[in-house]
């Protein structure tokens, strides 16, 4: 895959030793449990903390004007990467749409969703055409379909899986005649399934990246209502969302997806699948498609393996009171999650998004690799000089330590909404404690594995 794309930029040896490391802040998770028992009796999330910020500050960000240029700009960006990627240059490193998509996009739109809450709604241009096209025909066709509620946010995780296996199995994923075909057809589905539901609906619900970036919009201090804008506490967006169908499988998709990235960047994965890739080339299997297929069965078996890990802390849970089933309880406690997925997020691609982050703005100078340089920057490299690779091991621990405690907070809010009581409620959320460690634990692991790789 292209450079930095599946692995974390190499470091040297660690200041302490890694099994060090691991203790250290598995104790740090254990310890912020004991603390939250301790001092945390009341839910604290629970209820409408929102606050408008003035109104003069509302009307210009929610205003015709701005949404329309946000939702223009992220149209023309959608375009600009059809446009590269069908008639530019097929070399990844010199095409803007692998570097657009893969950095600018997937990974820039986290820190500014937690930092500035939703700010993709403004600029998905799947959503900008939709409402266009429903503007300008307004009174004329059907009326949209009832949504399904036992659909929930169910194609949203196939779609984020679909775009991890483009990412981290195809052997084509980072050709940009492939990043923009894929484009073309997910934003065919994504208009058809609009029509069918209503705009605003499937972007809730059923566009993948609005679903995606909206969950980590929820941890942030602002939110959107209507065309008021506001604050509210940190955290408290996603303890205010209900137990959705669906939600646990996107949940799920985020750690899942992320884990296997790192698995599969190191010498473990590869050293254990070299054999069965070669025993599929004897059979008569390509090489490309032995790799595609193993690359695809490990993916859904660490999806699954976290599925079940979640399973069996929701099924402790159960154990305390039985009022509510594990399937109910999964449901309650998926939103507490995100910030783990966050973390991880955070923890594997800081790297890429520091460092192959400094070539968006040449590749945006010569966004077909034809030798132009529309903004004067083509010639931009990368410095790697940015943060030392010892910086960036704390960082990412950083990263870990503060997303699973995050988790903790969230899921021992929510068990003191659910149960009512103290006591049950920290007895319900010793499950969660272990899998939160397990979770710990297993992050650096990967970042360990990710940077011997």
């Amino acid at each position: 895959m292209w450079l930095l794309a599946h692995g974390l930029v190499g470091r040297a040896d660690l200041p302490i030793p890694f099994w060090l490391f691991a203790w250290c802040t598995a104790a740090v998770v254990a310890l912020s449990f004991a603390g939250l028992g301790a001092a945390w009796s009341t839910p604290r999330f629970a209820g409408d903390r929102f606050r408008p910020l003035p109104d003069a500050v509302s009307r210009v960000l929610t205003s015709r004007a701005v949404e329309i240029a946000c939702g223009a700009l992220g149209v023309v960006l959608l375009l600009a990467v059809i446009a590269s990627g069908l008639l530019g240059t097929q070399i990844p490193g010199e095409n803007l749409a692998p570097t657009f998509v893969y950095v600018a996009f997937w990974l820039g739109f986290v820190p500014l969703s937690v930092l500035f809450g939703d700010v993709f709604a403004a600029f998905n241009p799947w959503r900008a055409v939709g409402r266009a096209v429903g503007w300008a025909f307004r009174g004329v066709g059907a009326e949209p379909l009832a949504y399904p509620a036992r659909l929930g946010y169910y194609p949203a995780a196939v779609g984020l899986l679909c775009f991890a296996a483009l990412e981290l199995i195809s052997a084509r994923g980072d050709r940009p005649g492939t990043i923009a075909i894929a484009a073309l057809v997910y934003s065919a589905v994504t208009w058809i399934a609009m029509g069918v539901f209503g705009v605003d609906t499937w972007s809730r619900r059923g566009e993948a990246f609005g679903v995606y970036f909206n969950l980590f919009s929820r941890l942030s201090a602002f939110e959107r209502r209507g065309r008021q804008i506001g604050v509210r506490p940190l955290l408290s967006g996603l303890a205010q969302l209900g137990a959705q169908s669906g939600l646990v499988a996107v949940v799920m998709v985020m750690i899942g997806t992320v884990t296997f990235d790192g698995l599969s960047a190191g010498p473990t994965w590869l050293s254990n699948t070299r054999g069965i890739i070669g025993s599929l080339i004897d059979a008569g299997v390509s090489p490309r498609a032995a790799v595609e297929l193993v690359w695809a069965v490990g993916m859904w078996l660490i999806v699954l393996a976290i599925c079940g890990l979640y399973a069996l802390a929701m099924s402790g849970a159960h154990t305390v009171e039985r009022r509510f089933s594990t399937r109910e309880l999964a449901r309650r406690f998926a939103p507490s999650l995100v910030p783990i997925g966050l973390a991880y997020a955070a923890a594997h691609y800081v790297s890429l998004l520091v460092f192959q982050g400094q070539l968006i703005l040449p590749r945006a100078s010569d966004p077909l690799g034809e030798g132009w340089d529309l903004f004067g920057a083509a010639g931009g490299q990368i410095d790697l000089g940015v943060l030392s690779a010892e910086a960036f091991w704390y960082l990412q621990t950083g990263f870990v330590v503060t997303g699973h405690v995050a988790a903790l907070a969230l899921a021992h809010d929510r068990a003191l909404v659910l149960y009512g009581d103290p006591g049950r409620a920290l007895r319900s959320q010793r499950w969660m404690l272990a899998i939160m460690i397990t979770f710990t634990v297993l992050a650096l692991w990967l970042l360990s594995e990710a940077a011997e790789g």
